[in-house]
């Protein structure tokens, strides 16, 4: 078995969202690695209500070109600069993932599968930031795109939560602060009986 390099502790604080990728690739491999043990997230009625498409390695340089039709708003006005500018939030990453759940018609079992895909997305998050992995969790407009959908082959009934990327980096952005615990808790009482 691997030693763990972090603590969950160190892992949940230290962990930080990339934006600036450096472009050094991530291998397949190692997402399937981390897919593997994320997948052991709490999950209602062990439903496992996720799905993946991931393109990495080669098939992301052609996916890139996806991205660039969805994601880059009448991108072929742009000159080449100001599009490889754009493109940088997608080129600058080696892997993206898009998380699928099921939406269920019934409202309670819909919320129990998005509540545990996302913390399905934070064991990836984890687990690839254990192994010096950055990864970003994005929710762009074009995820809901009929188009978009089709590409990814989401079926009626499904629903993207998630886009995912993954990326090594140079930099660690600097942590921003949360809301003290004592600012968001309310101890309940029993209200004294006479």
């Amino acid at each position: 078995m691997d030693e763990q390099a972090l603590s969950v502790r160190d892992a949940i604080i230290s962990r930080r969202s990339i934006k600036s990728f450096n472009g050094q690739p991530v291998e397949q491999s190692e997402i399937d690695d981390i897919l593997a043990d994320a997948i052991w997230a709490p999950n209602h009625g062990n439903r496992n209500p996720w799905r993946f498409v991931l393109a990495a390695e080669e098939n992301y340089e052609q996916f890139l070109e996806v991205l660039r039709e969805f994601g880059v708003p009448k991108w072929k006005e742009l000159s080449d600069e100001t599009l490889a500018k754009q493109m940088s939030k997608f080129t600058s990453a080696s892997a993206a993932m898009f998380v699928i759940v099921p939406e269920d018609t019934r409202q309670k079992q819909r919320h129990e599968d998005f509540a545990a895909a996302s913390t399905m997305i934070q064991n990836v998050q984890l687990l690839a930031w254990d192994k010096g992995i950055g990864t970003c969790w994005k929710t762009p407009g074009f995820l809901d795109d009929p188009k978009f959908r089709d590409v990814l082959g989401v079926k009626p009934g499904e629903r993207i939560i998630s886009m995912l990327q993954f990326g090594h980096f140079d930099e660690l952005p600097k942590s921003k602060p949360r809301t003290p615990v004592e600012d968001i808790i309310t101890y309940w009482q029993a209200e004294p009986t006479e």
